[in-house]
């Protein structure tokens, strides 16, 4: 044990900070050598270290930084013997690492070998040291030792480097102001632990392109209905990115489902948010501030619905009837056959204004009554 700051003021969680040595920069072909823990808790600091058996041989020039041989870690667990027990250690607390992407994505594949789902909350110091030191040129380890004056144990060594990042830690509680350090600290902190039911791998089948996505909270309350162009990338950004609004902040803490459309293209994605918009009337979402009585007798100027082609990979054509927008299709026949039911539900004086916008820019409507699905 040494001095410690018994409830961190700066983090609402537990904290731990992380260093890992390993045989090389990839999770995928490399391993972890050796893991240094420093943990901060209402008890106060504690350290762990162990080395770490590769099953596989260290480069020489890996052994030459690290210090750390083919010898040395023969006898040492494999991180599958050490893996509930590491687990236990790190999980509930916020993850600090330089260079935390490094360190959180070789234990992530090192816990999936083992078949846990390692998702912790982490804070990358270089991010943090950059968004409070902008000025700074530089902000790696050795940067943070000359600048703050902190005494290494030993270099490229994994406890010793996690003990640097809890001296720089302790440095920023005295030469920032604790309410701009909260602040940056939750704007730095990714969150990969989803809600309900929520997984990293469940985000990487999001629709890398164009769509809309609805966001639910406890109860399946309608939280959010948004687009984008990217709509993974927009997923991803805000439940587990960094630098969010402290709009999306509120909305991320409370997310247990998500649902998703893929548009093909942006017009697409725009009809679709405005649908759900309109069904699921979502709390963080402003409404519709079109006159609907006004524009909800404009005259429908087709001989029932009509579908237009979104262009990307494969087809998909979205169908509309009677200003309403019914949904895509990935043929004509099945366009057909989403058109039989005719409109359902409120007017959608967003879907009008869409509408006439691009159709006087030119927009190519496939009229849908006189064709005939296939059997």
């Amino acid at each position: 044990m040494s001095d410690s700051l018994p409830s961190d003021p700066a983090s609402e969680q537990p904290l731990v900070f992380v260093d890992l040595e390993t045989t090389g920069g990839s999770s995928a072909e490399h391993r972890i050598t050796e893991i240094g823990v420093v943990e901060i808790g209402p008890l106060g600091v504690s350290t762990w270290t162990t080395l770490v058996n590769p099953g596989q041989a260290i480069p020489p020039f890996i052994q030459q930084l690290t210090g750390i041989s083919d010898e040395m870690v023969r006898d040492a667990p494999s991180f599958a013997s050490l893996a509930p027990a590491l687990f236990e250690r790190l999980d509930g607390k916020l993850f600090v690492a330089h260079n935390a992407s490094f360190d959180r994505g070789f234990l992530r594949a090192e816990f999936e070998r083992a078949g846990i789902a390692f998702n912790p909350d982490v804070l990358c110091t270089v991010r943090l040291s950059r968004a409070l030191f902008p000025r700074e040129p530089r902000h790696g380890l050795d940067a943070l030792i000359e600048r703050y004056g902190l005494v290494p144990a030993a270099r490229h060594r994994a406890l010793a480097d996690a003990d640097l990042l809890w001296q720089f830690w302790r440095q920023l509680h005295e030469i920032v102001p604790l309410e701009r350090l909260r602040d940056q600290i939750a704007r730095t902190t990714r969150h990969f632990r989803l809600g309900g039911d929520l997984t990293e791998a469940w985000l990487d089948t999001a629709p890398a392109g164009c769509g809309a996505y609805a966001l639910f909270g406890e109860g399946d309350e309608a939280l959010y209905v948004g687009r984008s162009v990217r709509v993974r990338q927009r997923l991803r950004a805000l439940l587990t990115g960094e630098r969010r609004s402290s709009k999306e902040m509120r909305i991320a803490q409370q997310v247990r489902r998500v649902e998703w459309r893929e548009t093909g293209n942006e017009l697409g994605a725009m009809l679709a948010e405005a649908q759900w918009i309109t069904r699921l009337r979502p709390s963080y979402n402003r409404r519709p501030t079109a006159n609907t009585a006004r524009t909800g007798n404009a005259p429908w100027p087709f001989d029932g619905a009509v579908a237009f082609e979104a262009s990307g990979e494969g087809r998909l054509f979205h169908v509309i009837d009677g200003w309403r927008y019914l949904g895509a299709a990935e043929s004509l026949d099945a366009a057909v056959r989403l058109a039989a039911d005719g409109p359902d539900g409120e007017f959608e004086p967003h879907t009008h204004r869409l509408l006439q916008t691009h159709l006087a820019r030119g927009l190519q409507l496939i009229p849908l009554a006189a064709l005939t699905p296939a059997d």
